[in-house]
This record gives structure tokens, sequence and C-alpha cells, in this order.
């Protein structure tokens, strides 16, 4: 199925069904999103254990904060 076919094929829903599967889609994209972050993290967090240059930073976390203007 084409993108055109699905739009074309949305299009003659009425609007409720269309209101639906929008939220069923969004709630697909978030659940993609979160899985997608999640692996990423789980892929880098022995990096971030072990590679001290990858945290250095995180010494200053607790470092009053001072914007200039």
């Amino acid at each position: 199925m084409t993108m055109t076919s699905i739009i074309n094929e949305m299009n003659k829903l009425p609007l409720t069904e269309k209101l639906l599967l929008m939220k069923k889609t969004l709630d697909a994209i978030n659940k993609e999103k979160q899985q997608l972050t999640a692996n990423a993290a789980d892929t880098l967090y022995n990096d971030y254990k072990h590679d001290k240059e990858l945290t250095i930073f995180t010494q200053i976390d607790t470092d009053s904060f001072y914007e200039t203007r």
C-alpha cells in the first residue's frame, strides 16, 4: 500500500474514524520512539559507565549557574 492510497482511503472515512486513526497512529509513533530511545540508552550505557571523558562535566552539575546578560 502506498502513502497516496492510504491517504485516499483515509479521506473516505468519517471524521470520528479519522480522529481515531490519527490517535492510534500517534500512539504507535510514540511507542516506537520510546523503544528507539531505550535501545539507544542501552547501547550507550557501558560507554558512559566506563569512559570518564564522556561524563567529565557531570562533576560540575551541582555548581551554581549564573546567566550572563
